[in-house]
C-alpha cells in the first residue's frame, strides 16, 4: 500500500476498492532537487502528493522569500485558492530534496466525481481538513509567542530540524534564524 492508499484509507474511512478506484486517477511524478512542482504566477493544475522527499511552499515578498509550509512524506503539495478556483498561484512550490509524488490532474480530479458517488463529501472533508489546518497555523501566529510555536512545531514535526535548512524553518514560524538559535539552544540546555 503507498503512503497515499493510506492516507485515502485511514483520513476518510475509505473502503479499499474505492480507495483503488481514486488511485487509478493518479500519477507518479518524480522531481530532483531544487525542481519547481509550481512557480507562482501559473495556474496550479495538479495536486500532489508527497510519497517521498521535501518540498517548500514559499513566495518572494519584498525581495525576501517567506516559507509558508515544508510538505514532507504524507502531505500534499498545491497552491489550494489556484488549483480549485484556476486562478494564478500565489505560491512557488520547490523539492529541498530529490522527492516522489503522486499527482492528479485537475481535469482527472473533477473526473472522479463520476467514479466515486460519494466524492463531493470526501471532497468536503479534505477541504476541510485544509482549512482547519489553515486555522491551526493562524490561531498559533496569533496567539502563542514564538518559543510557543517553535516547541508546537518541534513536538510536531521533530524531523524537520533534521533534514531543512533552519533558516526555512524560522521563516515559516515568523521568527529570524537568530531567534530560532537562541530557542533550540535553550531547549538543549
Amino acid at each position: 500500500m503507498t503512503e497515499l492508499e493510506g492516507y485515502i484509507h485511514h483520513s476518510f474511512g475509505i473502503p479499499h476498492n474505492e480507495v483503488d478506484e481514486i488511485i487509478r486517477f493518479f500519477q507518479p511524478l518524480k522531481l530532483r532537487k531544487g525542481d519547481y512542482y509550481l512557480k507562482a504566477g501559473h495556474r496550479s493544475d495538479r495536486l500532489g502528493f508527497v510519497q517521498s522527499g521535501i518540498l517548500r511552499e514559499f513566495l518572494d515578498a519584498d525581495n525576501k522569500e517567506i516559507t509558508k509550509w515544508i510538505s514532507t512524506k504524507g502531505y500534499f503539495a498545491v497552491d489550494l485558492h489556484s488549483f480549485l478556483f484556476e486562478q494564478p498561484a500565489r505560491w512557488h512550490i520547490q523539492a529541498l530534496t530529490d522527492c516522489e509524488l503522486w499527482v492528479i490532474s485537475g481535469h482527472d480530479y473533477k473526473r472522479i466525481q463520476q467514479v466515486i458517488p460519494e466524492w463531493q463529501r470526501l471532497e468536503t472533508l479534505f477541504i476541510g481538513k485544509c482549512f482547519a489546518a489553515l486555522e491551526d497555523r493562524i490561531v498559533s501566529h496569533l496567539a502563542l509567542s514564538a518559543e510557543e510555536r517553535f516547541q508546537l512545531l518541534h513536538s510536531q514535526r521533530p524531523e524537520l530540524f533534521n533534514l531543512v535548512p533552519l533558516h526555512y524553518i524560522a521563516s515559516m514560524l515568523g521568527i529570524t534564524p537568530e531567534t530560532l538559535s537562541r530557542l533550540r539552544r535553550k531547549q538543549v540546555s
